[in-house]
């Protein structure tokens, strides 16, 4: 699944190629209002890509497991089925193209789509005792779900929660009621760290801190780099996201 770093940097990559340049054409139907508009601007908001255009509308994009923005040329052969394309904006000499988004929707409020998400990690305003009292406003709730709830801030996905609990030492199961105010703090600014280092970086090769490969996530039954421990694996919450953790030295 894209994280907020991988939809930062699709986000810097449309507003380079495209801001300030009209839509010559677009597709599906529903996205035919666009054309003689010109893109304003393509903003980031954790997990979803905004693209904001000169009639003040707004396309609204959310990735989920399996979608994605490619950049074409007229004539250039499309890396992924046309029957996967969602949207299709034509700017006259490159094509913009998304894939297999579950989510892709015209609003005339970006609220409408976003309102709902807590402050985005990677936002240069970010005020993290501002997440912190987000994360008290939800109750106790085990760590490893709360990182992932978009309402306390949003960016954060399965990678980084299990590798900023890793890098803690803390228990994914282990109750918010059982830390200070100061260790969320500080495992937020963690996440937040490595994220801002992945802008940097390459989306197919993601580091996780100082170009150290994933610790925990994806390794299940491997050591663990820190103990020796084998790595362990088991859904956890409702949406029973897969998380990668020590038992050893995440206690």
């Amino acid at each position: 699944m894209p994280e907020g770093d991988t939809i930062w940097r699709t986000a810097a990559g449309l507003h380079a190629a495209l801001a300030g340049r009209e839509v010559v054409a677009a597709r599906p139907p529903t996205l035919q209002r666009l054309e003689g508009t010109t893109l304003v601007a393509v903003d980031p908001v954790g997990k979803h890509l905004l693209m904001r255009f000169s009639d003040g509308s707004t396309l609204h994009s959310h990735m989920r497991m399996r979608g994605s923005w490619h950049l074409y040329g007229p004539a250039e052969r499309w890396r992924r089925p046309q029957h996967q394309a969602r949207a299709v904006l034509d700017f006259g000499d490159r094509l913009a193209v998304c894939f297999a988004a579950p989510v892709i929707e015209l609003v005339g409020d970006a609220r409408q789509a976003v309102g709902h998400l807590g402050p985005d990690l990677l936002g240069d305003q970010l005020r993290l005792d501002e997440v912190v009292a987000r994360a008290r406003a939800l109750g106790p709730t085990p760590i490893g779900e709360l990182l992932l709830d978009q309402r306390v801030c949003s960016g954060i996905g399965n990678v980084y929660k299990c590798e900023g609990l890793w890098e803690q030492r803390l228990d994914p199961w282990r109750s918010s009621a059982g830390l200070s105010d100061e260790q969320l703090r500080d495992l937020f600014a963690t996440i937040r760290d490595a994220l801002r280092a992945n802008l940097r970086g390459n989306a197919f090769a993601r580091r996780f801190a100082a170009g150290r490969p994933a610790a925990a996530h994806g390794r299940r039954g491997r050591p663990c780099p820190r103990c020796g421990t084998r790595i362990s694996a088991r859904q956890q919450g409702e949406q029973a996201r897969w998380t990668y953790w020590c038992p050893g030295c995440q206690r």
